[in-house]
């Protein structure tokens, strides 16, 4: 264990997919940039490991899964009842647990699930910070003798990111929006256990509290998104308070769109699509796209193989780049680089969204699952998100968004309505409860 006496938090992720990871990566300056991975970390009881790799092969291959014809989306159907997110009105009492929550506790409580990972850090009580709902859950069951913080990664929430004893659990929650807040008092979570701190973004990204590097990047990408000049010509007084001067009147570089596949590496096709649909525009240098494999060599593999296919080999490197890295640290690193050339994001709706707080208007693949569906809803709410259309027709619809500033407005919406201090915010709670 890191006993630094400079890092003031133990924080924790489940190596499972890209969400619960990346979060705990923007906040691994509490850990002094140590993240421990619960269901990877040497030393794990095999019985532990075992009930693991269970959840996350089943995890991807339901994921994987939903896009065969006919039986796919029935599928996955079945398997989101079990953590499906209820309807929000009316409000009312949802203290009872379902059926998810209640086969997690039991597996924490009759099979010491996770007990020897809750003993490491016991050695060092200090702030556990978990990105997963599941380790906070086996801290309090073991008796962890620190504060326990839960870092909700999604707009919306199950009934299983709340203990069954809701009213009497030390858990304390950070949350990205007020509707994830009011939803864990409906699940008996008590006030003075919630806080809204918004979700935890890269530092790279935001720089200093006073988003120094974010309002840089943003004043570029609205000259790329804009244009013609409509939306900045009409708001560029009030632009260029909020972004302290940093506003551009003419475009930098071609615009840049960034396609992202999920952690299971869902969805590929479309990002094919998208080249295939701007493919003259690459080729005159107009358009630039960034397509995200990740950590999946097999999907880097198939892009560029595509991509070759298409007749753009050439392009592989200049007008398009791919993004692969052997772990993950890497990839969210050159993720978080290559944002700062990014002006449009296309990728489902994880908790990628939160990231639309950098400035970032995002177009929406079909959601995995019922809380990508609230997370698209959040985007659409706030007016810095919308759907896809036809991939085939992107030429014509996209830049029909951008001729119109529609693409800018939604950056400058994302920039206004979703909180970008979140990694600060958790930062200094944990802090001061570690002080105490």
């Amino acid at each position: 264990m890191n006993k630094n006496k400079n890092n003031h938090a133990h924080v924790v992720a489940v190596d499972m997919g890209y969400g619960h990871l990346r979060a705990a990566y923007n906040l691994n300056g509490l850990a002094g940039g140590q993240v421990y991975s619960v269901n990877r970390y040497r030393g794990i009881p095999q019985a532990d490991k075992r009930i693991w790799e269970q959840s996350r092969k089943f995890y991807e291959f339901v994921s994987k899964f939903k896009n065969v014809p006919l039986i796919g989306n029935k599928a996955f159907s079945y398997f989101d009842k079990f953590q499906q997110i209820e309807n929000f009105y009316p409000i009312r009492d949802m203290t009872k647990p379902t059926l998810q929550l209640s086969q997690t506790l039991q597996l924490i409580r009759r099979k010491k699930w996770g007990k020897h990972f809750i003993d490491l850090l016991n050695k060092d009580p200090r702030p556990l910070v978990s990105t997963f709902f599941v380790t906070a859950f086996m801290a309090e069951e073991f008796g962890y003798r620190g504060d326990i913080y839960l870092v909700v990664c999604d707009a919306d929430i199950s009934r299983a990111w709340a203990s069954d004893q809701a009213n009497v659990s030390r858990i304390k929650y950070f949350v990205p929006t007020e509707r994830a807040r009011t939803r864990l008092k409906m699940y008996g979570v008590r006030e003075e256990n919630i806080f809204l701190t918004g979700f935890p973004l890269p530092k790279a990204n935001t720089g200093s509290k006073r988003l120094t590097v974010l309002k840089k990047d943003l004043g570029v990408r609205l000259a790329n998104l804009d244009p013609n000049g409509k939306y900045i010509k009409t708001y560029e007084r009030t632009l260029r308070k909020y972004l302290d001067g940093h506003l551009r009147r003419t475009p930098t570089r071609p615009l840049t769109i960034m396609f992202a596949v999920g952690g299971a590496g869902a969805q590929r096709e479309i990002g094919v699509g998208i080249v295939r649909a701007l493919q003259k525009k690459l080729v005159e240098d107009k358009v630039k796209i960034i397509l995200v494999a990740g950590i999946h060599n097999d999907v880097s593999r198939y892009f560029r193989e595509e991509i070759i296919n298409l007749g753009l080999r050439n392009e592989i490197g200049k007008s398009i780049n791919i993004i692969y890295a052997p772990n993950k640290p890497a990839y969210f690193e050159a993720f978080n680089q290559a944002l700062h050339q990014t002006d449009i994001i296309w990728t489902k709706p994880s908790e990628l969204s939160f990231y639309t707080a950098l400035g970032l208007p995002f177009i929406l693949t079909e959601p995995i699952g019922s809380q990508e569906i609230c997370n698209r809803g959040w985007l659409e709410k706030i007016g810095s998100g919308l759907r896809q259309k036809s991939i085939e027709h992107t030429a014509e619809w996209l830049f029909e968004l951008v001729d119109s500033g529609w693409l800018a407005e939604a950056a400058v919406e994302g920039f206004l309505e979703a909180p970008n201090l979140g990694t600060y915010h958790i930062e200094e709670i944990v802090q001061k409860s570690y002080k105490l």
